[in-house]
């Protein structure tokens, strides 16, 4: 049986649950946890698919999942990642920011690439070698919880402290930390209240040249702090790697 396990059942498990009952993504079952029971009760209610709610993460592994996916929180993933690695069961990661601080040389590890693209191309210049790196992102305050009338750069560093003060936020700056690693990304957040989209512009200066990318994304109707295209890349992420497990049974 492809049995599907889900931690987290917000806004982005919600969306990839919906994936699931409509068949983008095929498996048979979808095993899920939330430390609000409340959210897995609602989440189950709302489909028709085959779902077990599971009490604990333990519990969840038990079930023998091909693959978690977490969509709760830099904290859960803190919390549960040696053990579903130890588990050797593959692990989707959307909250990356909690990467940054882990040992992640594994092959059971697997990130989106959220709200943004173009890592395909990111990653090679970073092997071949990269001087600068910057991330710029504007958001409405609402999805910053702020409430200021005029434009407020609230944050510039590095984006390790950037996914560290803004955990929901930036992920965003930890993908693309992780796929330049050791390259420092440099990260200037701003409140805007002029923009409607979540918007991240990316600048890349490499050993043969540069890049510049702008991504101009929907917040999630049901969860500001995110971009819909962050539910959407984990969906395609978990279609993909289910297919590849399927292939390689044969």
């Amino acid at each position: 049986m492809k049995r599907v396990g889900l931690i987290g059942c917000g806004a982005i498990g919600t969306v990839l649950a919906e994936a699931i009952e409509r068949k983008l993504v095929v498996c048979d079952e979808l095993v899920i946890f939330d430390v609000d029971a409340a959210k897995a009760e609602k989440l189950k209610d709302s489909l028709k698919f085959p779902v077990k709610i599971m009490p604990n993460v333990d519990e969840l592994l038990a079930s023998k999942p091909s693959i978690i996916v977490e969509a709760a929180s830099q904290q859960a993933v803190r919390e549960y990642y040696n053990k579903i690695l130890a588990a050797n069961i593959d692990f989707i990661i959307m909250s990356t920011g909690a990467l940054l601080d882990l040992n992640t040389n594994t092959p059971k590890l697997h990130f989106p690439s959220g709200a943004i693209g173009g890592l395909d191309a990111i990653s090679p210049a970073a092997l071949a070698g990269i001087n600068e790196v910057t991330l710029t992102t504007r958001k409405p305050p609402k999805a910053l919880g702020k409430t200021n009338s005029q434009e407020e750069t609230v944050y510039e560093g590095y984006a390790e402290e950037a996914a560290r003060q803004f955990p929901r936020e930036m992920n965003v700056a930890a993908t693309l930390a992780l796929t330049v690693k050791p390259a420092k990304v440099k990260v200037q957040v701003v409140s805007d209240p002029t923009v409607l989209r979540n918007t991240h512009q990316i600048h890349v200066k490499w050993r043969y040249g540069e890049m510049t990318m702008q991504f101009a994304n929907d917040p999630h109707p049901d969860n500001p702090h995110t971009s819909a295209l962050a539910a959407w890349s984990a969906i395609n992420l978990l279609k993909s790697q289910l297919e590849k497990n399927q292939t390689n049974l044969f």
